[in-house]
């Protein structure tokens, strides 16, 4: 019985792999076609947004503010540090005092592409903000994405803070 399963498994995959060729579509794309039951399981990148307004640009209220952030971002999204693909740290002009990207390392994502940039100097822009874009694999919709905004950044993106 088990031989006819794995007969039975390799003719689907190619089955999958023909319709692929035939249509342009991906092989996954051709499985999702075939299987819709089985789209969940599939991982996807996604973007995951953060930001923190800081009380004063001191190098350890922002280490602080910025762990809190990422672990915030990290927990509503059900992330480790084995789902990061990369992130991208800003800060607005006013902020001197450290690298937000040091925190994510103090977190454990030392194996983990991090930059950090400085935001445009728009004249009435809310001032000390560290904003974080994640790239991460999950099995989550866009749709249920959770993006993290703390303090006064939730001013920032009202529609889209928790």
């Amino acid at each position: 019985m088990a031989e006819r399963a794995d007969g039975a498994e390799r003719a689907d995959g190619a089955e999958r792999a023909e319709q692929a060729d035939r249509t342009g579509l991906t092989e996954q794309a051709a499985l999702t076609l075939a299987r819709p039951d089985q789209v969940q399981a599939v991982l996807r990148v996604r973007a995951v947004r953060g930001a923190i307004q800081l009380e004063r640009d001191e190098r350890s209220h922002l280490l602080a503010s910025t762990r809190e952030l990422v672990e915030a971002m990290f927990a509503a999204n059900e992330l480790s540090s084995d789902d990061v693909i990369s992130v991208i740290f800003t800060a607005t002009p006013d902020v001197h005092s450290e690298f937000p990207a040091v925190a994510a390392r103090e977190l454990g994502l030392g194996d983990v592409p991090l930059i950090c940039t400085q935001e445009l100097d728009i004249e009435g822009a809310m001032p000390l903000v560290i904003r974080v874009l994640a790239h991460v694999e999950t099995r989550l919709a866009r749709a249920k994405v959770q993006h993290i905004y703390l303090r006064g950044a939730v001013a920032l993106r009202r529609d889209l803070a928790q």
